[in-house]
C-alpha cells in the first residue's frame, strides 16, 4: 500500500473539523458540543481517505 499526501483541500476540512472538536469541547457550540468526540473521528477519517486514495 503506498500513501499520498492529501490535498490541500482536505487537510483544511480535516483540520477545521478538527478544531471545532476542541474547541466544541470548551464553548458551546450547538451540534459539535454534544458530538466533539465523532466530530474529531471524522476529521481522522477524511484526513485518512486523503492519505491513502490518490487525488482525494
Amino acid at each position: 500500500m503506498s500513501l499520498s499526501a492529501p490535498t490541500t483541500i482536505v487537510f483544511i476540512v480535516s483540520a477545521i473539523l478538527a478544531a471545532l472538536a476542541v474547541i466544541g469541547t470548551f464553548m458551546p457550540i450547538p451540534f459539535i458540543t454534544e458530538n466533539a468526540f465523532w466530530v474529531a473521528v471524522v476529521a481522522y477519517v477524511i484526513l485518512a481517505c486523503g492519505n491513502i486514495f490518490r487525488g482525494f
